[in-house]
């Protein structure tokens, strides 16, 4: 029965899949001006600079779907390994980064074989870069975070080192201006953050995810029930989706196309999300930057196809 309600519900709104998944599927990743600068740090760490590359985000934000384009367009001649739940004990992290670095079976056993295998490794010109993506890196405990740190001493006679990316939240930023965790700042070359997306970039997000899954957002949302999408999910990707979502499927079960800003509100109440933001929903031109007609703002449709490679403008 939950299979035919979802066909029901894409082939209501005209879609080919469904656009709002919070899977992090790189094919929905929203290339906004900090995401772009931000996967353009990650490539360039993984490329084999040696170092520290930084990525700090709020939770939600799409830290994991750029890391997951960074490694797709990664080169086979990589071995990365990527490390999503780091509260690991010293034994068990050397063990896992053994194996993704295709070590033997001794070296994830034996700290000292496991650093000769590295030194071989990266002394090897025709073997691969080695890189060590850590994801929740604000969770690592220190004694790992030390450990990652002498990884980034080992460097072999021809200039080469591990790669490595630390992805976080805000918190991560504040461990590394610990005293105790100074020298690993230190090693930081590239550093990154991703912050909650403007009201354009909520509806560019929207309008890109929608346009992937073969729809066009125009006749999923009204205007106002963009506002309202990005004044409760506070410019979060991932409560964006959320929202969206639900918003869909109640507006399938009322036959509504556009989905309008009642539907919104009254997603966002069962959601429990801030009551301080919940109750209005300001009209379009409050949102118009002094230097623009308010008339032509209020004219304006949401989703203006535009030439070059931003598709979609907010005003």
């Amino acid at each position: 029965m939950e299979a035919v309600a979802i066909v029901m519900y894409e082939t209501f709104y005209g879609l080919q899949e469904r656009p709002f998944d919070l899977s992090p599927n790189p094919r929905f990743l929203c290339f906004t001006p900090q995401h772009r600068e931000a996967l353009a740090h990650l490539e360039y760490g993984l490329a084999g600079r040696p170092g520290v590359t930084v990525l700090v985000g709020e939770a939600g934000t799409g830290k994991t779907t750029l890391v997951r384009k960074a490694l797709q367009a990664s080169s086979s001649a990589s071995r990365i390994v990527h490390l999503s739940n780091p509260t690991l004990t010293r034994a068990e992290f050397f063990e896992y980064l053994a194996a993704g670095f295709a070590f033997s079976a001794d070296a994830g056993f034996s700290k000292i074989q496991f650093l000769r295998e590295l030194e071989a490794a990266l002394n090897d010109p025709a073997g691969p870069r080695l890189a060590l993506i850590v994801d929740e890196a604000q969770s690592v405990p220190y004694e790992l975070l030390e450990e990652i740190r002498l990884l980034t001493n080992a460097e072999s006679s021809i200039g080469r080192s591990i790669a490595v990316v630390l992805v976080g939240q805000p918190e991560l930023g504040r461990r590394l201006d610990e005293a105790r965790l100074r020298q690993l700042k230190q090693r930081v070359v590239l550093r990154c953050e991703l912050t909650p997306l403007s009201l354009k970039d909520t509806a560019a997000y929207i309008s890109g995810r929608v346009k992937t899954a073969g729809g066009e957002a125009v006749r999923l949302f009204s205007r106002d029930a963009v506002i309202a999408i990005h004044q409760h999910s506070n410019g979060i990707p991932r409560v964006i989706s959320v929202v969206c979502d639900n918003a869909l499927v109640n507006g399938f079960a009322a036959d509504q196309k556009p989905v309008g800003a009642a539907t919104v509100m009254e997603v966002c109440r069962s959601l429990s999300l801030p009551a301080a933001q919940r109750d209005t929903v300001p009209a379009a031109p409050a949102m118009v930057a002094a230097s623009e007609p308010v008339a032509a703002a209020t004219r304006a449709p949401m989703f203006n196809s535009v030439a070059g490679r931003r598709r979609f403008s907010f005003f």
